[in-house]
């Protein structure tokens, strides 16, 4: 079953969505050569503790994060520790926090000065790809329009999409349905329902699609060890235009 949400339930969403793309807000003014990611993941559990929130993802199936930070060929679910930031890094960040039982989730790319020209471009096409998806988030389409742009988008810039993990629906629980693949047929998945909430997250890379996991268990990695880049956004399904819910976060791409 596909949770649809009413009334003070989505009041609810807005406040996590918000309070998650501010602590992703404050968190990207942190990221900075010499940092550690140890380093933003301690700040981003003082930033859950002022918010009187604590984090989705610390604790979830035993990832020990407050949330996801991920370098360059690292795709997702990275684990912040002792690696440093570098100059011409790109620092994938992924924020999710619980607030009065629900959850907030977002996830952006940061630049570390001036990067790789090829790199700028996949940062700047993903975080374009998921403004165009966020737009078919409307009632009546389903979920294979979403997942059909993602992938055509990508290839049609020379990019591949991760097939390993995928969006999903979001609400009293971290993962809900639907899935939202970032690959998939334009008449196939979920017909999308005012009221549903879903995690739009693409995951690109600029080569190949194929990961692997580091000996963490947690940490992906692309295969061939070239950047990837991963944006995302809380959006809630209305009777007309969809509504980002984890809103305002600021783009760092140029």
């Amino acid at each position: 079953m596909i949770p649809i949400k009413r009334g003070w339930e989505i009041d609810a969403m807005r406040r996590a969505g918000e309070t998650a793309a501010r602590i992703l807000n404050d968190l990207t003014d942190l990221v900075a050569p010499g940092r550690t990611t140890g380093e933003i993941d301690h700040a981003a559990a003082r930033l859950m503790a002022e918010a009187d929130v604590r984090s989705a993802f610390l604790g979830y199936k035993k990832f020990p994060g407050h949330i996801c930070i991920s370098l360059n060929e690292e795709v997702v679910h990275g684990i912040g520790g002792p690696r440093r930031i570098q100059y011409g890094d790109i620092v994938k960040m992924d924020v999710g926090i619980i607030r009065e039982g629900w959850i907030g989730d977002t996830a952006t790319s940061v630049p570390v000065g001036i990067i790789d020209p090829q790199t700028e471009r996949l940062l700047v096409t993903t975080e374009q790809i998921l403004a165009g998806a966020v737009k078919l988030a409307r009632p009546g389409r389903r979920v294979g329009e979403i997942s059909d742009y993602i992938e055509q988008q990508a290839r049609a810039n020379g990019f591949s999409v991760v097939r390993e993990f995928v969006g999903h629906g979001v609400g009293r629980q971290l993962h809900e349905e639907p899935q939202v693949p970032n690959f998939g047929k334009r008449n196939s998945g979920p017909v999308l329902k005012p009221g549903m909430t879903i995690a739009i997250e693409p995951m690109i890379n600029m080569g190949k699609a194929k990961v692997r996991i580091l000996s963490d268990k947690w940490t992906a990695v692309t295969a061939d060890g070239q950047p990837s880049a991963h944006f995302e956004h809380t959006v809630l399904i209305t009777e007309d235009s969809p509504e980002v819910l984890t809103w305002p976060r600021k783009s760092l791409v140029r």
